[in-house]
């Protein structure tokens, strides 16, 4: 099974792949700048001295504006043209970074760190529907997209690296100095490499809109981070339903808009909708359980910050490699195919993920994470080309942008659900936990978080006592019970998405050259 965009398509000359390595680029530095800061963050706390408060928001400001400026952007780029907004992001990200770079308060970068995440929601979209406009042939493009995700797969594997040269050297500024030049660079060839593109027949953005989006997105990511950061806790329902409240209010605005912010016809074609949930399921698991795998490492098997990066790097390699090769992939079994068998795969590596976790293997849970990038992989990639590629050319930015924030709600709400889901595994089986002779305050520490429990049991010098195997055996439980969710779920998935699927080959018209 194949669906394809063009029937005929001309091939890109050298032209194209040098925009491609260019907007690569410019995706490497966005991915970095989501990890690179971790690094900096001892220094920026001795210079600047934040408060708890301010060390929150200097952390997680930027992925808040990336999420909830993603359909602005996108949507925008279809409007003014994709290269236009994204050489205005260009300009105000390297400007941005500068001032972040030389912000000697922690609420100048907290500042600095919201204007790059809203510079930064510029990037995703418009690459990713400027590569649409590159590559018009089906097996180029499939290439083109794979290289997109490479770089962004390269960002977060190598930001830590650069960034910890950069800080053993040079002020912590100098982790955001770096992106000047590359912006720079491509203010200055994107003109003549990429094209331009626009819908001329689209009409003025909506601003209520906008804020209505902002109202949807920004409420619900922060509610399933604070969710995820602090366990739950039914006060954190109230800014997701207030942001799915406002998401109601949007929809209805923008089925009476002549010309609306996002075009709600989309979700009525089926390989869109059908793709844009497999994507959605694919990063709610791989982030709920890599968060879980880090966690596993360092509590459970005992590995040092260090050693758990160490013997985490022959996964990251899988998953960067992959990004590399998935298009061969794509175009050998066609991206339906690609799409089931990828879920297939990954449904493998989560139920082995969970077998290891129960049993405390560390080579088992590190070959596990090494199938599941094998499948996850030509599935994200394959899926976010079918979400650009079904949609007509003139919506192609906003089906970037839907794509992105499907992506980022999906993070945030695996890191939530399945974190809040492992937490209630632990209590459960710590209810019956012997903790005689620890203060009150202690057996609530024990009882609520493995972490808290190690650290209790340090300060005590309780190390030895047996409550301290239940507890990894409890944490070790909730590991496995999310993992073999997660089998379940990808399996199910798989199969109703081929079912979907089925439905759109038989009117491939619809899908065909728009």
């Amino acid at each position: 099974m194949s669906v394809t965009i063009d029937a005929v398509a001309a091939k890109a000359t050298r032209r194209e792949w040098i925009g491609l390595l260019i907007l690569s680029i410019a995706c490497l530095i966005y991915s970095m700048d989501l990890s690179v800061l971790f690094l900096a963050m001892p220094a920026i706390v001795a210079d600047l001295d934040p408060s708890a408060t301010q060390l929150l928001w200097i952390n997680d400001i930027y992925g808040f504006m990336v999420a909830g400026f993603l359909v602005t952007m996108g949507t925008l780029g279809d409007r003014i043209g994709r290269r236009k907004v994204l050489l205005i992001g260009a300009f105000f990200f390297g400007a941005a970074s500068v001032f972040a770079a030389f912000a000697n308060t922690a609420s100048m970068l907290i500042v600095a760190r919201a204007l790059l995440g809203i510079a930064g929601a510029t990037i995703a979209p418009s690459t990713l529907s400027l590569v649409v406009n590159l590559f018009r042939d089906e097996h180029e493009r499939n290439r083109a997209i794979s290289i997109w995700g490479t770089a962004f797969a390269l960002g977060g594997l190598i930001g830590p690296l650069i960034g910890g040269v950069l800080l053993q050297y040079f002020h912590w500024g100098s982790v955001f100095l770096i992106n000047v030049p590359i912006m720079a660079a491509l203010l200055a060839s994107a003109p003549f490499l990429l094209p331009e593109y626009k819908d001329e027949n689209a009409g003025r953005l909506d601003l209520l809109s906008v804020a209505l989006s902002l109202l949807t997105v920004l409420p619900v990511v922060y509610g399933f981070k604070k969710m995820a950061a602090e366990g739950f806790e039914l006060v954190q329902l109230l800014p997701i339903l207030f942001g799915l409240a406002v998401g109601v209010v949007f929809v209805k605005r923008q089925k009476v808009l002549e010309h609306p912010m996002i075009d709600l016809a989309l979700f009525r074609i089926p390989a869109f909708s059908a793709s844009l949930m497999v994507n959605l399921a694919g990063v709610f698991f791989i982030f709920g359980i890599f968060l879980f795998q880090n966690l596993y490492l360092q509590l459970v098997i005992g590995l040092t910050p260090l050693k758990a990066a160490l013997w985490s790097i022959p996964s990251s390699l899988v998953f960067t490699v992959m990004s590399f090769q998935a298009w061969r992939v794509t175009n050998k079994l066609g991206p339906v195919n690609t799409v089931l068998l990828g879920l297939v795969v990954n449904a493998l590596g989560t139920g082995l993920m969970a077998v290891a976790a129960w049993h405390s293997s560390l080579v088992g849970v590190l070959g596990a994470s090494m199938i599941m990038g094998l499948g996850f992989v030509p599935v994200i990639l394959t899926t976010t080309g079918l979400i650009v590629g079904t949609a007509p050319p003139e919506r192609a930015g906003s089906a970037s942008a839907i794509s992105e924030t499907s992506a980022e709600f999906g993070g945030a709400l695996g890191v939530a659900v399945l974190g809040s889901l492992g937490t209630l595994f632990y209590r459960f089986g710590m209810q019956n936990a012997d903790l005689s002779g620890l203060s009150p305050v202690d057996r609530d520490s024990v009882t609520s978080a493995l972490g808290t429990a190690l650290e209790v049991a340090r300060n005590t010098g309780n190390e030895a006592a047996p409550w301290i195997g239940l507890a990894r055996d409890s944490f070790a439980g909730g590991f496995a019970l999310c993992c073999a969710l997660a089998t379940v779920t990808l399996l199910l998935l798989a199969a109703v998405a081929a079912r979907v699927y089925a439905r759109t080959e038989l009117d491939e018209s619809r899908i065909g050259g728009h």
